[in-house]
Parts: C-alpha cells; structure tokens; sequence
C-alpha cells in the first residue's frame, strides 16, 4: 500500500473507557487523531470506548483501522483487541494473546524467562489474600526490604506501594488487590531505571534507550505525567556494551510475547550492567509527557509521523495474517 492509499483509510482512534487511566487515555487518543489529521489522513475519528451505543457507532463507520489509544482495564488487556477481531477490524498495537499477556505481570515473567531475561524475584497471590506474620516473615526473609507489591494487571503504577517494614505488608496487598484479580510481591532491585521502545511486527527494532530519573521513591503516577524533561535523560547514561544489551533485551520481550506494533519495556539496569526487566507495555502512552514519543523525536521520528507508522504496521499485520 502507497502512501496515498494508507492516507486514505478511514481511521477510528480509540480512547476514554472505565479504567484508572482513562484521563490519559483521552488525552492521548486527542494528540494522536490531532497528529494523524497533521499528517495528511483524511477520515480520523475520535470514539470513547465507554460511550453509549459504542459498538453501534463503531460498525456502523466502515472503518478500514482502528487506533487504541487505551490503557489499563478492557483496552490493553486484550478486551477491545478481541471486539476488534470479531469486528473484523484491522487495528495498531498487539493482538489478543499479547496484550492480555503482558498485562498480567506474573504471566508474561514465564515468557521473559523462557527468552532468557532476567526478572525480579517475587511471588503472586490471589486478591484477598491475608498474610499471617509467619507468611510475612518468610517473604522479608527471601526477598528482603524494600518490596514492591502492586496488582498483577494495572498500569501507570496505581495500586503499587513500596514497602519497607513487614508490618505494611498485608495494607499493600489489599491495595494492590483491589485494583485486580492477583497481586505480585517482588524485590527491590537497586539501579539505573530505563525504558526501552521498541518498534515492529515480524522484524523489530528498538528504539534511543530513555533513563528516568524521579527524585522519588519510584516512577509513580505523580511523576509519569510531569512535563518530559523534568525525568528523560535520552539517550540514556549507560556503558555502550550495556546500553546495547538492553535494547536487545526489549527487542527479545517485544517477541516472546508476540507484541505488534511497538512495545515499550521497563527495566532496572544492576551496578553489574545487567537489565533486569520489570513489564512490557504494549499500547504506549501518547501525551506530550509520554516515553515512547519522547524516545522515537530523538531519534528522528516525529509525533505525526509516528502515529502513521502505527497505521501502516497494523496494516501490514492484518496483510500478513491473511496470507
């Protein structure tokens, strides 16, 4: 498909929904129809997921794509990518079994593992859980203090809780359950904290390695939606040979869970050099504060363009599929 061909689909950008992030997801899905538009597209839609008679307004636009610009709860999960496929409508980003994938954090460190990539050590317990002291101690003695406990299946770190005394265990994981079905307690793993995007379907290629620098306990929901430049060093500050490592390792994630589109993957990097990965998102942010946008300017992709990128792997996907 030429150029002119791709610019003239009828695009619906995906967005809003019931999940924590709904905020940001209407503000990305804003930028990227604005964008799309700017790039010389000439049909852009603009539907929030949690609108009434969705779907009807859906099939009835005669979409050829759909852009999710969704995060969290029935929109990177693989909910709406399922509604998507019955719908027959080709869209950007991962399909069914990535997204629901790498949404659930303990699921996808099976296939990170599997792929040879270093994870935190942790264990996964059902919401509701309640820990006696003998089951606290035993996690205090295995994985030390600080711990992280944050829900299995949520984003842009709501729910999580940095723990640095037993005693604040079973308050975090009642948070953490409340916002999902599981709920994963990891260690702390002390280092440079990085993200790593990651652009393609069959042949991907990482993009400029971001370093975040908070100034606070973690990257939490305060500091993600501060202006970039407040956090985003890029590229980021790491040896050659360790900064190659980690693109490697996010390009290895973006695979192992069958990622489309592009991914963006979250890593701790030890004093020793070695990335140790925390998640992999697969619908990026797209707000002017957001990773992947920030990453891909440095490397000489500009937003508009960026956004027509997505457009033509997910129609380079649906070609592939079908042959």
């Amino acid at each position: 498909m030429n150029t002119e061909e791709l610019k003239s689909l009828r695009v619906v950008v995906l967005c809003g929904g019931w999940s924590d992030e709904r905020d940001v997801s209407i503000t990305s899905g804003t930028e990227c129809r604005k964008a799309l538009l700017e790039c010389g597209f000439k049909k852009v839609d603009l539907l929030d997921i949690a609108e009434d008679r969705f779907a009807e307004k859906l099939a009835g636009g005669n979409y050829d794509v759909a852009f999710p610009a969704l995060h969290g709860r029935f929109g990177e999960d693989g909910c709406i990518q399922g509604m998507l496929e019955v719908m027959h409508i080709p869209y950007a980003f991962s399909g069914v079994f990535a997204s629901a994938v790498a949404t659930q954090k303990e699921a996808a460190k099976v296939l990170y593992a599997k792929a040879g990539i270093r994870t935190p050590r942790g264990v996964d317990l059902p919401a509701g859980a309640k820990l006696t002291q003998k089951q606290k101690d035993a996690l205090v003695s295995e994985l030390g203090l600080p711990l992280f406990v944050k829900p299995s299946g949520n984003g842009s770190s709501f729910g999580i809780t940095r723990v640095t005394e037993s005693s604040k265990l079973q308050e975090a994981v009642d948070l953490a359950g409340s916002e999902g079905e599981r709920v994963l307690i990891e260690e702390c793993v002390a280092g440079t904290e990085i993200t790593v995007p990651v652009i393609g379907n069959a042949d991907p290629h990482a993009l400029p390695i971001v370093e975040i620098v908070t100034g606070a306990d973690f990257y939490d929901v305060k500091v993600k939606y501060e202006p970039a430049e407040l956090h985003h060093v890029i590229p980021a500050r790491l040896a050659p040979a360790v900064y190659a490592k980690a693109q490697d390792a996010a390009v290895a994630a973006h695979k192992a869970l069958g990622c489309a589109g592009c991914s963006r993957s979250d890593f701790i990097v030890t004093q020793m050099g070695e990335p140790v990965i925390l998640e992999t998102n697969t619908i990026p942010g797209m707000t002017p504060a957001s990773l992947l946008p920030d990453s891909a300017r440095h490397g000489g992709i500009e937003f508009p363009e960026l956004c027509a990128k997505f457009i033509e792997l997910a129609v380079e996907g649906r070609a592939a599929k079908v042959e």
